[in-house]
């Protein structure tokens, strides 16, 4: 089972704008806690021992912040000097994984809890003689924030297949997954999206999804951190 997750920390926050002309966009606080230290609270819950944050974007600020945490235990991978994207931040910091599934981690990605929590669910359903990758999905009609076609089709044994163009897909992937750190072996570049290893995946049939219980809520806009807010106080109603 993972015991370690890789956190994509670097991003610039484009469309998070003007709030994170100062601010990364981890630090964004919803309902009154950051981002990053809501998806760090989950992952510390279910026993993770590690995670492994990647910093370029107002780094110093994301690093004093981190100093404060003890669970897990902090890793900092600086990408400071390159920007590697999602795919080169994992192949930087292999040697620290070594050759056990990982947990990754978009700081982006908070969700309403279902009555359990759904990184456990997660882990329970990893399976690594059928996958490959494994992703947390939500339905696209019911999460918040979810401003595009949806990603995945699923099928009834969880396999995931990639939206075509044309297409309208029932399921978003909400941020979080368990991959293998082998898919990445043969890469030969710094830097690389990792979007493609997920598609590669569903071409083998070997991407799998878990259907998240409860609400996604996508914090990608300023608009979308009080769209967050709001559905975050109906649920403590």
């Amino acid at each position: 089972m993972p015991d370690t997750v890789m956190v994509f920390a670097a991003g610039l926050g484009k469309r998070m704008r003007p709030i994170t002309d100062t601010l990364p966009k981890p630090l964004v606080k919803i309902a009154g806690r950051t981002m990053l230290d809501h998806m760090l609270d989950r992952f510390a819950e279910i026993g993770i021992k590690r995670a492994i944050v990647n910093v370029h974007y107002l780094a110093d600020q994301l690093e004093r912040h981190l100093v404060e945490r003890k669970t897990p235990a902090i890793i900092i991978s600086d990408e400071r000097d390159k920007l590697l994207d999602q795919g080169g931040g994992i192949k930087k910091v292999l040697p620290l994984i070594g050759d056990k599934p990982f947990f990754i981690c978009n700081t982006d990605a908070i969700w309403l809890e279902g009555a359990r929590s759904n990184l456990a669910l997660l882990r329970e359903r990893w399976n690594p003689d059928l996958m490959d990758v494994l992703l947390l999905v939500a339905a696209s009609a019911t999460s918040v924030g979810v401003d595009w076609s949806g990603d995945f089709l699923m099928d009834a044994e969880g396999r995931l297949t990639r939206r075509r163009e044309s297409e309208i897909a029932p399921f978003v992937y909400a941020g979080v997954g368990i991959i293998k750190p082998q898919l990445f072996a043969n890469a030969n570049e710094d830097v690389f999206r990792l979007a493609p290893y997920f598609f590669a995946a569903a071409e083998r049939g070997r991407l799998f999804g878990h259907r998240l219980d409860g609400q996604w809520l996508h914090v990608g806009t300023p608009a979308a951190v009080e769209e967050a807010e709001r559905a975050i106080a109906r649920s403590a109603r």
